[in-house]
């Protein structure tokens, strides 16, 4: 179990750089005690996620560093916005860079990504997955609710998500549900469903919730009608930009999106370095 998700993945990113626990061309370059300041820049529009852990990259390097945000998770930046402020060791700084564009450029495509799916869903709740950057879910699923999403389970252990192969193995949804309710009887059931037949068994046997799977919009629609008033609907499977909006105008309670962390296209910023006058 993580205790401190950001402090640990930051730790683990610069390991990655500090192999030897050294910065070879920083050290010969840039004397120890220099000191200077830098700003992070946006290159493009985006929607800005990460601000945590890009602080907490340079702040890894140099305790006393002072950190000064001009925008949150959430914000929309365009190029040439100033997001961030760095001010100490300049070794720590030019160390850090790139541990911290790296968290604050993927998280932001993160953001950005979610933030057009929202629009395009039209109201209906975008969900994320656990199709994550292994050992960084949680900075990837803060990402997904600062671009307007929600978040789905955070791990195995918050609800059940009885899925195809669990009911290949139970050999029923009904089979799946009844041992599901027998082992924890008061946990959310969420069950996937890739026939209208699965949707009235699972409706019959009491699940609470139905991932409609890879259904197309008239299925959906008949999936939504059948468990109206009795079970909460999810639709799933290869959403796209393109037709969110037809399965958003479906009924569905919620649509989920794998895609807004495993395929979001990293956003561009820069770190601009002031040396101070020696």
């Amino acid at each position: 179990m993580i205790d401190d998700p950001v402090h640990e993945a930051v730790h683990l990113a610069l390991a990655e750089d500090l192999r030897e626990s050294t910065d070879l061309t920083t050290e010969a370059i840039v004397p120890a005690d220099a000191r200077g300041s830098a700003r992070v820049v946006a290159k493009q529009e985006a929607i800005l996620a990460g601000t945590e852990v890009l602080a907490a990259a340079f702040m890894e390097l140099d305790h006393d560093m002072a950190i000064e945000l001009s925008a949150k998770d959430g914000d929309a930046v365009r190029p040439g916005d100033v997001i961030a402020t760095v001010r100490g060791s300049m070794r720590a700084i030019l160390t850090a860079e790139r541990t911290a564009l790296n968290f604050v450029q993927r998280l932001s495509g993160v953001a950005t990504l979610t933030r057009r799916f929202v629009e395009a869903a039209g109201g209906v709740e975008v969900r994320d997955t656990r199709k994550t950057v292994p050992g960084i879910r949680v900075l990837q699923k803060a990402a997904v609710r600062a671009g307007g999403g929600a978040n789905h389970r955070m791990s195995l252990s918050d609800a059940y998500l009885i899925k195809d192969n669990h009911i290949a193995a139970a050999g029923s949804v009904t089979e799946a549900i009844g041992r599901a309710r027998a082992a924890k009887p008061t946990l959310w059931i969420e069950v996937e469903c890739e026939t209208l037949d699965q949707v009235r068994d699972a409706i019959e046997a009491g699940a609470h919730e139905l991932l409609l799977d890879n259904m197309d919009v008239a299925t959906l629609r008949d999936a939504v009608d059948l468990a109206r008033g009795k079970a909460k609907t999810e639709a799933s499977g290869n959403v796209t930009l393109e037709t969110i909006g037809a399965i958003a105008a479906t009924g569905v309670d919620s649509i989920s999106v794998g895609s807004i962390t495993h395929s979001a296209p990293a956003i561009d910023f820069s770190l601009e370095v002031e040396p101070d006058a020696s």
